[in-house]
This record gives C-alpha cells, sequence and structure tokens, in this order.
C-alpha cells in the first residue's frame, strides 16, 4: 500500500505515538509519502525511515491509495485540498483538539493501521461546495469541505448581502455576513450562527447569516443542485470571503456564486464510527442524565 502524509506540528507527549505510526508503516512495508513542510518538521522530531519521499501542492499522488492527515480537522480540510478531484480516501488522526471529523485517537493507531489492512472500513462520500467568480479568489482551489461565508471586515457597519437561488431573488441579509454550509460543515460556522444539525448524506445546502439584524431572518435548507449568488453591498470597498479555514478580501464589485463541485471528497470511516455517535461524543448533542443507560 502507498499512503500520502500530511500534518500540523504536535506537542511532545503525542511525538511517541507518531512514531509508533512510521514504525508499524514501515513493518509492513508500507510505501509512505510526506507533505514536504511536514517532512521537514518530522526530522526533526521523531526518527523516520529512510528512502522517503516528498511531495507538494499541485502534485500528483499517482499511485497513492490513502492520504492520513495527522491534526485536527482543520489539517483534514487542508488535506481535502491537496488531494482535489483524485478523490483519494483520507484517515483523521487526531492531535488537535474537538476531532470531528478526525476521529481516531492518537493513541489508537495500532489498532487503526490493522483495521485497514484488514480492509475494516468503508468510504464517506462528502460533498463539497465550489465557488465560481469573475476573479480568481482563492489561487485555483475554490472548493471546500465545510462552508462558504462572506463576513464584515472590520468592526464598525453590517453588510447586506442580495442572495439569489437559481436566479431568483431570495433575500438581502442586512448583517455582519453570511454562511452556505455542506451537510458536513453543518457541524461547524454554519451551526455557531443557528443553523441546523443536518446529516452527511443529505442533498443540501445550508444558508445562515451571520448576526442578522432582523428578528425574523432564520437559516434555510435549499438543494445543493442549486446555484446560490450573491451581491454584496457595505461601506467598506471589500469583504471577507471565506472557503473553509481559507480567507481573502474581496473587493464589493467581483461576482460570486456557490454550488456543488462535481467531484467529493472521500472519508475513511471505521465500522464503530458514525455521525450520530460522533455527535453525541464530540458536541455532547442531547446530553441529558437520563440518557446514561444508552
Amino acid at each position: 500500500m502507498k499512503i500520502a502524509i500530511l500534518g500540523k506540528p504536535f506537542s511532545a507527549e503525542i511525538a511517541p505515538f507518531i512514531q509508533v505510526l512510521f514504525d508499524e508503516l514501515k513493518d509492513r512495508s508500507t510505501d509512505v509519502i510526506i507533505l514536504e513542510s511536514f517532512y521537514s518538521y518530522l526530522k526533526n522530531t521523531i526518527s523516520l525511515p529512510t528512502g522517503i519521499d516528498t511531495f507538494n501542492r499541485g502534485d500528483k499522488l499517482t499511485g497513492v491509495e490513502m492520504v492520513l492527515s495527522i491534526g485536527g480537522d482543520g489539517t483534514l480540510l487542508d488535506a481535502v485540498t491537496y488531494v482535489g478531484a483524485q478523490q483519494i480516501p483520507i484517515l483523521g488522526i487526531n492531535t488537535g483538539r474537538l476531532g470531528f471529523l478526525a476521529t481516531v485517537p492518537y493513541d489508537s493507531i495500532p489498532v487503526t493501521l490493522d483495521a485497514i489492512y484488514k480492509g475494516h472500513y468503508t468510504l464517506d462520500d462528502r460533498a463539497l461546495i465550489k465557488v465560481d467568480s469573475d476573479q480568481d479568489i482563492f489561487d485555483g482551489i475554490n472548493f471546500g469541505l465545510n462552508e462558504f461565508s462572506i463576513q464584515k471586515r472590520d468592526t464598525s457597519s453590517m453588510l447586506v448581502v442580495h442572495t439569489y437561488i437559481d436566479g431568483e431573488y431570495l433575500n438581502s441579509y442586512w448583517a455582519d455576513g453570511l454562511v452556505v454550509a455542506t451537510p458536513t460543515g453543518s457541524t461547524g460556522y454554519s451551526l455557531s450562527c443557528g443553523g441546523p444539525l443536518v446529516l452527511p448524506q443529505t442533498n443540501n445546502f445550508v444558508i445562515s447569516p451571520v448576526c442578522p439584524h432582523n428578528l425574523n431572518v432564520r437559516p434555510m435548507i435549499v438543494s445543493d443542485r442549486s446555484i446560490i449568488s450573491f451581491e454584496v453591498e457595505g461601506r467598506s470597498s471589500s469583504y471577507l470571503a471565506s472557503l473553509d479555514s481559507r480567507s481573502i478580501p474581496v473587493d464589493m464589485t467581483v461576482q460570486l456564486a456557490v454550488k456543488r463541485e462535481n467531484f467529493v471528497a472521500r472519508l475513511v470511516k471505521l465500522h464503530h464510527v458514525n455521525f450520530l455517535s460522533t455527535l453525541r461524543s464530540k458536541l455532547n448533542w442531547g446530553l441529558d442524565k437520563r440518557n446514561s443507560i444508552l
């Protein structure tokens, strides 16, 4: 098996577990390639096998059967941008905080690798959101797993986001911004804006205003076959456009629209992990002492 690995720096107490990961991969004669920047960090942190190749953004991951993301949920979101249309399965090893997408605890690495090599996993295809614009504002990486958002850049006046669905006028949101989330992203920024939780396999987007200045504006679920377009007004000359963890100032004159990407992110799901159990364990969803017997 050929595995690509990328990640972020981790704390000293986690280093022995990452060492176990590379030792196990070596014992299984795994062909490993590592993101160059992460390799530079790892070689000064743990003992790596010799002869490991590296890769960078834009490289074709030829022959790679799985990508391991070592970090938190943000690292896994970044891994999706490296894989892109290649749709290589991604497994997240959590060395961060929440670990909602990166579901494998770092102290479960040996058990997890055993399950992977025995084929005891499934692939969970997740819809991506794509940004179309009349200027390239995301350096060619115009897709994300969680959400696209429009936000004001300062602490002064709010924005007015005129929003259209398939060319038909929906609403003008007077707010600090607007979030369009995928089902995966419904547990992220959209949730903190009052948006609903959406099961991963539903074919929807969630439109959630950020701090709307209107008591009767609520989040809305629309089909992900829709094209959602925007015209933004405000006292500033620009606003902040964000795609997952990537943000950039955008001029008010730029034309923007979002739709579903024509490829997916393939997340590796171990048999004992599912979306509902993760909701309960990571977000304390439905927490009630009367449910302790379940």
